[in-house]
């Protein structure tokens, strides 16, 4: 036993071994009986059968000992080297003895041969605590009206425990619940039971389900439990009335809301469930006709929605009531009051309306003066309604309150019809609404033209260049002038201011188009004896009073290549042959004649040049093509021909050039004659009136009588001129004369060019002609003439006057 006591102690588990003999339990058969506890684990000595049965430890081996197997499971077993008695596999007791019984043992033979002999064992399985109560459903179910009275019971399943006595289930516990409690009973056999107890009236609408825990204890130490969810699911009954959120609503809609909108929707509830709580909504008979035309109500959801155009001119308040009815057998209903504010919308555009107007008008209107009366307008209330009145700043107009919602609208500023003929003036009213609305009205004020414009010429001055030998009627310009006024304000009049000159009127040199300024020229102009005009033109419109602009003409007479060169020199009395004899023993170098040709165009038209058109001999004679001067190039020999024939060309510088020859026929002498380079004076022995003398006296006279005349003209007119106009230059003659004045009155012809130093003077003095030669000294030629016995000029009394010439280009009147 106190081995047995050891092996039990080290494997931490009591087990209690009883021998019965025959003597202690007074049966006449030998039974060994032990008691151990359920659930000992696999090797735990039972006891030493051996020495309990008394048999010899070394012949077990060999008497094969040997324990019976009990419903094919081998329980126990026997070490036949130790003789104990061990657990071969855990033995539960509620397994082996599924009915509930106070005892549960287990009997066994133990067999051993040589001799053979048969033991019986009874192993008695004591119970512990190794289960823990459970119930058949984890969740347990109840339907409980809430209309149920208190104390109502209701029967629980029970908790299930296979342990046995002690160790079976001893209590019931229910988690705290203020509507319900349990009641625990115990059965005939000694098991408990549980009901379910209403100790307080339910209300589904405040508690729809209530949830709770029954718990079943043992009687084990430590004692073991299992629970069992309750469920009670309170029935609803209809005991409760629809009710709205809100005993009444104030809902703020704006006008012109789109048909369909949702207004509000209401959500009355129920607190009941099922068909209690489902609800039909309605408008109750306070609800007027018109209300019930411009607003629908769905019957299922409570949504209020615009079935009409909703405008705040028409109606500014809508009020309605809603009933809302449950589907209970016993229907129940609650209401709710609406008020529903139309807010304005800025939907209406401002108006504006024109009361009087006044088009057209003069341009000379006075600065403030009313054209036109405007009222604005706008159906809207508040700042929707309330509205600005403008027009473009850059107008010459303001507008004007007069009185409520009048404007006048005023000329702010002095009108030009030439600028701006008409205006379109926009009105524009805006609201003061979000978003703003506005309007606008255009009208057209025309303006009358006056006569407040002065005919304007595009120049103030024009030089008008004419060719020369121009066709009587040719046009030479177009004068117009501009008036930006209207009908006969614009019909412009043109006129030449009359000007006197010589004896002459510029009516009858020019005539002028009085419609469109189309200046023609009268007669045909020479450069030789006009060189150019200066003139006026009054340009006069037709109004009332006219006015008028005038403009300087400049008429510059343009030279042509007209006047063919005439050759002065060398003299020829008749033809254009001109004999002369030189010694034979004239030197080279020597000067043999001299040809000199005059042309009265232009100084460049009439620059000459010389050349040869025929030369006997090349070799002996050369001619300067710039001064005319004929010179031997070498002596002359004895094979040279006497009689040598020399005919030279004078060309001008125009476009095509015009030309003069004269043929120079030289004989040479033998006796010695005074070369033409060294004469000085020569004393012509001819008589005065000689046809070379009284050319010269015809040409010169006609050239000074000329020249005289066009002085005293000028003197004339400028002592009668009239103070001239400011467009007009100063110290201008009406016709200004040449600055080439003829030569031929004084005697003396003068050039101005270094290749044109060539000079004729023809001097007629009693029937004598003097000739100089021009002497070059540096850069200037010295011209000396003799006084004339009968003068014209200032010069006459002088025994000799000299000239002097620059060689530089003069430049010619453009």
């Amino acid at each position: 036993m106190k081995r047995f006591a050891a092996v039990i102690a080290d494997n931490k588990r009591y087990v209690f071994i009883f021998l019965l003999f025959p003597a202690i339990f007074g049966i006449t058969s030998a039974v060994t009986h032990y008691s151990i506890p359920e659930e000992m684990v696999a090797g735990s000595v039972v006891a030493n059968l051996a020495t309990d049965l008394g048999l010899d430890l070394n012949t077990l081996t060999k008497r094969r000992i040997r324990l019976d197997v009990i419903s094919n499971r081998k329980y126990l077993d026997i070490n036949k080297e130790t003789g104990d008695l061990y657990i071969a596999q855990k033995i539960d007791r509620e397994y082996l003895c599924n009915i509930k019984t106070s005892s549960c043992f287990l009997k066994m033979d133990v067999t051993v041969d040589n001799p053979e002999r048969i033991f019986n064992i009874e192993l008695e399985i004591l119970d512990i605590n190794d289960n823990a109560p459970h119930f058949r459903r984890d969740t347990m179910h109840l339907d409980i009206s809430e209309s149920t009275p208190v104390g109502e019971r209701f029967s629980l399943n029970n908790a299930v425990d296979p342990d046995f006595g002690s160790n079976s289930i001893k209590t019931y516990y229910l988690t705290e619940s203020e509507h319900f409690d349990i009641d625990i009973q115990s059965g005939r056999d000694g098991s408990k039971f549980t009901n379910l107890v209403l100790k307080k009236p339910l209300d589904r609408e405040k508690q729809a389900t209530h949830n709770m825990i029954l718990t079943a204890v043992d009687g084990g130490v430590p004692a073991r439990s299992g629970t069992a969810s309750i469920i009670v699911r309170v029935l609803d009954v209809n005991d409760n009335a629809p009710k709205f959120y809100k005993d009444s609503y104030t809902i703020n809609l704006t006008e012109n809301s789109p048909i369909g909108s949702l207004v509000l929707k209401l959500n009355a509830s129920d607190l009941d469930e099922g068909s209690n709580s489902d609800i039909v909504y309605a408008f109750s008979l306070y609800t007027s006709e018109k209300t019930q035309q411009t607003f629908s109500l769905n019957p299922e959801n409570g949504e209020i929605r615009i079935k009409e155009i909703v405008s705040y001119e028409d109606f500014k308040i809508y009020d309605m009531e809603v009933i809302a009815t449950d589907k209970g057998a016993n229907p129940l209903s609650g209401h709710c009051k609406l008020t529903l504010l139309i807010n304005d919308m800025n939907d209406n555009h401002p108006e504006i309306s024109i009361k009087s107007f006044s088009s057209p008008v003069k341009e000379d209107v006075p600065v403030n003066t009313v054209i036109a009366v405007v009222s604005v307008s706008d159906k809207d209330s508040g700042e929707n309604g309330q509205v600005d009145i403008h027009i473009s700043d850059d107008l010459p107009f303001a507008l004007k309150e007069s009185s409520d919602n009048y404007y006048e609208l005023l000329v702010s500023e002095p009108l030009d019809r030439e600028k701006v003929p008409e205006y379109d003036i926009t009105i524009t009213v805006t609201d003061r609404g979000n978003p703003p609305l506005s309007d606008n009205e255009t009208i057209t004020l025309e303006l009358l033209d006056i006569n407040d414009n002065v005919p304007q010429f595009p120049q103030t001055f024009y030089t008008i260049p004419v060719m020369e030998n121009n066709a009587p009627g040719a046009l030479l310009s177009s004068l117009t002038a501009i008036d930006p006024d209207l009908h006969e304000n614009q019909y412009l009049v043109y006129f030449i201011i009359e000007k006197e000159i010589v004896n002459t009127s510029m009516s009858m040199l020019f005539s002028i188009n009085p419609e469109n300024g189309n200046l023609y020229a009268l007669k045909t102009f020479d450069y030789e004896i006009e060189k150019e005009f200066l003139f006026h033109i009054e340009a006069r419109d037709s109004g009332v009073p006219p006015l008028s602009s005038n403009v300087t003409v400049h008429i510059i007479i343009m030279d042509q290549n007209d006047n063919t060169p005439l050759i002065v020199s060398p003299w020829r009395a008749h033809g254009s042959v001109v004999e002369e004899k030189i010694p034979r023993s004239t030197d080279k170098g020597t000067l043999i004649a001299k040809v000199i040709a005059i042309d009265s165009d232009s100084v460049h038209n009439s620059r000459i040049t010389y050349q040869f058109l025929h030369n006997t001999d090349a070799t002996l004679f050369s001619l300067d093509q710039y001064n005319g001067e004929i010179r031997t190039m070498r002596m002359f020999s004895y094979r040279d021909s006497r009689h040598q024939q020399l005919v030279v060309i004078a060309k001008d510088n125009g476009e095509p050039a015009l030309s003069a020859t004269v043929t120079v026929k030289l004989s040479t002498v033998e006796t010695a004659l005074k070369t033409y380079a060294d004469m000085t004076e020569v004393p012509l022995g001819y008589d005065i009136f000689s046809d070379l003398n009284l050319y010269l006296v015809i040409g010169l006279g006609s050239v000074s009588f000329l020249l005289l005349i066009t002085l005293l003209v000028t003197i004339v007119l400028k002592c009668q001129k009239t103070k001239p106009s400011k467009a007009a230059p100063p110290c201008r003659n009406s016709v200004i004369s040449s600055e080439r004045n003829s030569t031929i009155a004084d005697s003396t012809l003068v050039s101005n060019d270094a290749y044109w130093y060539s000079l004729f003077l023809a001097e007629t003095r009693k029937g004598k002609l003097v000739v100089r030669q021009p002497v070059p000294k540096g850069a200037r030629y010295i011209v000396s003439s003799l006084p004339r016995s009968t003068g014209l000029t200032e010069t006459s009394d002088s025994a000799a006057s000299t000239l002097q010439a620059s060689t530089t280009t003069s430049s010619s009147s453009s």
